[in-house]
């Protein structure tokens, strides 16, 4: 299937989207009041709004080539503010709410944003802690309550837009041909990496870049006008605006916006959308409560539990193959009826597929989602590659693997010793059985970034003289899916010269149950240990069992309890029998605090920030490899 709109521009994608549907009444864009519930914006709606809020960004200066920055959560607004700055050709850049104000005002400089749009108060703020470091910002568009005593740079959104309304309507100057001399060359946004070391840097993305992405992606996956797509993830990160926003409107697809993370769960419930982008972490939480409660469910259910499992995986697979049979339609009817039927209900009863990316989606996860008649698609991509470079076929999923390679997209694996391609992979061949051995993942495109904006050295240092982006990840194509190893700086040497990939072991721990979040250790150590916080509804409810008085405790002290800690040990215990010798867990150390971006701990996009982690716990990790060396290990 195809994008339902014909473009090359971002601003040429909502201009003719708009052409199409503006006087049809259609939803576009859905919000959550608290009082009144959801709210539809028409297409005519959305196209209005950001009219008005060009036509008073060209009235503060902004010009081709012009950034202005958004720093908001999702909603509506975001949009109107994105397609605002690409109607005058400007670039916008993107800020993750989760940035403290020194990240925020980094950013800014950076940039040289001459607007900002900023949406709540605690957004607000950060930006009035910073405003004095940012000498390009001449304005600052506030979606909230504007305070009496606010800075003269602040104007509220509303006042914006009415006073940008009339500018746009003005004849003299001529707003509305704008967005057709918008090149596909040109800058479309700067997106901030999520730093997991050192500063962010500003990825350079054009036009064509996000547009031929977005093309690329619905060659290959069934999405249309008639689909509802709730968005929960990041928009300033590349894969929600690729895929959730850019993608849904070239569909012509409607889009609702989650009311928070938190409020996921329910809003799926109301708006029961067709399509869902998430990361991993949301479906292993899904798959741990599921088995959590089979398991509590008595003899009886685990068994009947157990036998849908095994059905639906038996199912999907000669499904595929086109082999299944009258009677295994039949049992595994049955065992969607008997046991998954709630498993949709929770994901609102409507989902056609689930898309994942940001991160690994262990093998395990996809293949029970599978079986449970959820189809997740993993794709793999970077900020610098718009983001999509491969993704599973909707109707050959291989998990654990990341899938083929998009079209126009072409992929080279590089062997880390002697730096030979031993493997290139172009996605117009699409399907091919190429097989390779294992290397560095590199990729041309027009999907891949211009430059990082304003460091010439560190771009030069990405691409190699044959104009080959060098991804830092390392895979290899097995029947021409995709298999990713690891990123090589997160490659842990040991002290014994041992090259080891900590995710794949990582992998192990996240869907047993009393696992939350889990990060290897092991640089320049003699052996591996590892840092893990504990899933603490589970192990609570696993304490009752052993008689602990779990209520007794805080989550600090329940992880000091024998009992508590025994859990853990059987866990790697059980995992180290069968690993290699320098894959072995020697020990672990059970961290009371989540993971989490607000502690600067994870990356927007919910990666493990390993560096911070380490130092933060250091004094830990110096602890347990101290006490094998009192003991002579």
């Amino acid at each position: 299937m195809s994008a339902h709109i014909e473009f090359d521009t971002v601003p040429q994608l909502f201009r003719r989207l708009c052409e199409t549907y503006r006087d049809q009444d259609r939803t576009l864009l859905r919000y959550k009041e608290r009082e009144d519930g959801w709210q539809d914006l028409s297409v005519g709606d959305v196209e209005r709004r950001v009219h008005a809020l060009a036509g008073y960004l060209h009235d503060q200066g902004v010009r081709a080539g012009d950034r202005v920055a958004i720093l908001s959560e999702n909603r509506p607004e975001w949009v109107v503010a994105d397609q605002a700055a690409q109607a005058l050709g400007g670039a916008n850049v993107t800020i993750y709410t989760s940035l403290p104000p020194a990240k925020i005002a980094y950013i800014l400089r950076d940039s040289q944003a001459k607007v900002l749009v900023v949406s709540v108060p605690v957004q607000r703020k950060k930006v009035e802690e910073i405003l004095d470091e940012c000498p390009h910002l001449k304005r600052v568009i506030v979606m909230s309550e504007v305070p009496e005593e606010a800075p003269e740079a602040y104007v509220p959104w509303e006042k914006a837009l009415e006073a940008g309304a009339a500018v746009w309507a003005d004849p003299r100057d001529r707003l509305a041909g704008i967005a057709e001399e918008v090149e596909p060359h040109d800058v479309s946004s700067l997106i901030y990496t999520s730093g997991t070391t050192g500063e962010p840097k500003g990825v350079v993305l054009s036009h064509r870049n996000f547009c031929s992405n977005v093309k690329a992606a619905l060659e290959r996956f069934p999405i249309g006008p008639s689909d509802h797509h709730l968005s929960f993830l990041p928009l300033a990160h590349a894969f929600e605006r690729t895929c959730g926003y850019l993608a849904m409107l070239a569909s012509a697809a409607t889009i609702s916006y989650a009311e928070s993370v938190e409020a996921v769960s329910q809003n799926l419930l109301e708006v029961q959308p067709t399509v869902m982008i998430s990361v991993p972490r949301m479906f292993e939480k899904v798959y741990s409560r599921v088995i959590q409660q089979a398991s509590e469910g008595g003899a009886v259910k685990q068994k009947v539990f157990d036998w849908a499992v095994r059905t639906g995986k038996r199912h999907a697979r000669e499904a595929q193959n086109g082999s299944a049979g009258p009677i295994l339609k039949a049992q595994n009817a049955l065992a969607q009826r008997l046991v998954f039927s709630t498993l949709h209900e929770k994901l609102g009863g409507n989902l056609r597929f689930a898309v994942s990316g940001g991160a690994a989606l262990p093998e395990k996860i996809g293949t029970f989602f599978q079986a449970a008649g959820v189809t997740i698609v993993e794709g793999y991509g970077l900020t610098e590659t718009a983001p999509i470079m491969t993704a599973n076929p909707l109707d050959a999923p291989r998990y654990g693997t990341v899938g083929h390679v998009l079209p126009g997209v072409t992929v080279a694996i590089q062997r880390l010793d002697d730096n030979e391609i031993v493997g290139t992979v172009s996605g117009n061949d699409y399907p091919t059985r190429v097989t390779t051995g294992e290397g560095e993942i590199l990729v041309q495109g027009p999907n891949v970034m211009g430059e990082y904006w304003k460091r010439p050295e560190e771009t030069r240092s990405v691409f190699d003289p044959d104009g080959w982006f060098h991804t830092g990840d390392v895979g290899r194509f097995e029947d021409g899916y995709l298999q990713i190893t690891d990123r090589i700086k997160h490659l842990i040497v040991s002290r014994g010269g041992k090259n080891i990939y900590p995710g794949p072991i990582e992998d192990v721990f996240k869907t047993q149950a009393w696992f939350d979040q889990v990060m290897v250790v092991g640089e320049d150590r003699p052996f591996l240990t590892a840092l893990v916080v504990p899933d603490f509804e589970s192990v609570r409810m696993k304490a009752r069992d052993l008689d602990i008085k779990e209520s007794d405790y805080s989550d600090e002290e329940l992880i000091e309890v024998d009992d508590v800690q025994a859990m853990f040990d059987q866990a790697f215990t059980a995992y180290n029998r069968d690993a290699s010798a320098h894959e072995k867990i020697r020990d672990f150390h059970l961290v009371a605090e989540p993971f989490s971006v607000e502690a600067g701990t994870l990356t927007p996009t919910m990666k493990l920030k390993r560096r911070v982690i380490t130092d933060r716990y250091e004094d830990e990790i110096d602890a347990m490899y101290a006490k094998f060396e009192r003991r002579g290990a």
